[in-house]
């Protein structure tokens, strides 16, 4: 079978976790074949330990380090927009993006490296029947416009995921039940170690970046989806999407900036991807497949560190996007619009507010290599000879 999903894996520390999902996959009766595995990871890291693992696996990829990366846009023509993947960062996960967008895989799916699959769900199989699943679904909404993904245990554990605005806590939360019928992307949840930020660490007592309370299975109930014109946290530890957001998916250029924001590409690509799907239609899946967390420890002030300076916008990033695409009838034209709306506005009101400006240039550089990948592309296929 010809591969259909391209599996994006951003690595410097456990590029071994994916034996796991392989075996997963063996285990459930998915067809490994399907799967382009695309391991990112720095000039420093081992390489070729990274690609003896895929061939010992009899898995098809390949291995990008900081090097390959340049290369591979000197090959598409494309180097003009290299500056678009930072440096040492978890949104090189954009790289992959690029990949699969010049590839035409007609799946992605992003894991990281610190997340195990549930030995009793079949993990590839699962996202691929979410991203098909037509018919009645849980949706949840909030007065403060905003969806606790963690919000089916919240009376019991409190918690609230990283990049959740603070300004959206104590939401009064309302379900219904509604019929989706395109569905984008497929959000699965974890188990173990919450995906919280720096300050809800602290405040739940922990030094080593990782919460001392944990989720388990029993934290989660029915697969749900937000609301229209309501966000929700998307994080890309444990997520499946169809090729067609990309466009609108772009992981921006966090920890490598002079303002040293970090720890918020895959949540604000997630808010630009909720409004595009809002103005278009389509559906964002959360639920299972769950993958169980286990992040390494390390320094909650480093995380600190990281995060502090992009606190204050995230939140009003999501209050921008809310404002731009109505009307737009593509996933670029509605980033296009997001985009130009960081790019040109005035947020000096806001700490570190030039930074938006800065992710609004980006982003409008990402439609812009889209397009060159595809031009490219088009240049690559063979003329049909005139009857």
């Amino acid at each position: 079978m010809t591969a259909d999903i391209c599996v994006m894996v951003p690595t410097i520390r456990n590029h071994e976790c994916m034996r796991s999902y392989f075996q997963n996959a063996r285990d459930h009766g998915f067809d490994l074949d399907r799967l382009f595995v695309v391991l990112i990871t720095e000039d420093f890291c081992d390489t070729e330990a990274m690609a003896q693992m895929l061939d010992e696996e009899g898995v098809d990829g390949a291995v990008y380090d900081g090097t390959a990366r340049e290369t591979w846009f000197e090959t598409h023509g494309a180097s003009e927009y290299s500056h678009l993947i930072p440096e040492a960062s978890h949104a090189q996960t954009s790289f992959g993006l690029l990949y699969m967008w010049a590839n035409d895989y007609e799946y992605g799916v992003f894991i990281d490296d610190d997340t195990l699959p549930h030995e009793d769900a079949d993990f590839f199989g699962t996202h691929m029947e979410n991203l098909a699943y037509e018919g009645e679904i849980e949706t949840v909404s909030s007065d403060e416009q905003w969806v606790n993904v963690l919000y089916q245990n919240e009376d019991e554990h409190g918690l609230y995921p990283r990049g959740y605005p603070y300004a959206a806590m104590d939401e009064a939360v309302e379900t219904e039940t509604t019929e989706v019928d395109d569905v984008v992307a497929s959000q699965g949840l974890w188990t173990n170690v919450p995906d919280l930020d720096a300050v809800r660490i602290l405040m739940d007592g922990d030094l080593k970046g990782q919460a001392q309370t944990r989720t388990s299975g029993a934290d989660f109930g029915e697969d749900f989806v937000a609301a229209e014109g309501q966000y929700l946290t998307v994080c890309s530890m444990n997520l499946a999407f169809r090729r067609e957001v990309i466009p609108a998916f772009y992981q921006l250029p966090m920890d490598d900036n002079e303002w040293d924001v970090g720890r918020f590409d895959d949540i604000w690509s997630g808010v630009f991807l909720k409004r595009a799907c809002d103005v278009l239609g389509k559906q964002i899946y959360n639920g299972d497949p769950l993958c169980e967390h286990n992040k390494a420890p390390r320094s909650t002030f480093s995380d600190l560190t990281n995060e502090v300076h992009g606190l204050e916008l995230n939140e009003h990033v999501w209050e921008i996007v809310d404002d731009a695409g109505a009307g737009a009838d593509s996933y670029a034209e509605v980033f296009d619009a997001i985009a130009t709306a960081m790019a040109n506005g005035d947020f000096s009101d806001w700490e570190n507010g030039a930074f938006l400006n800065y992710c609004g240039e980006f982003m409008l550089d990402w439609l812009e290599c889209l397009d060159e990948l595809d031009a490219a592309a088009a240049e690559q296929v063979p003329a049909t000879a005139d009857d």
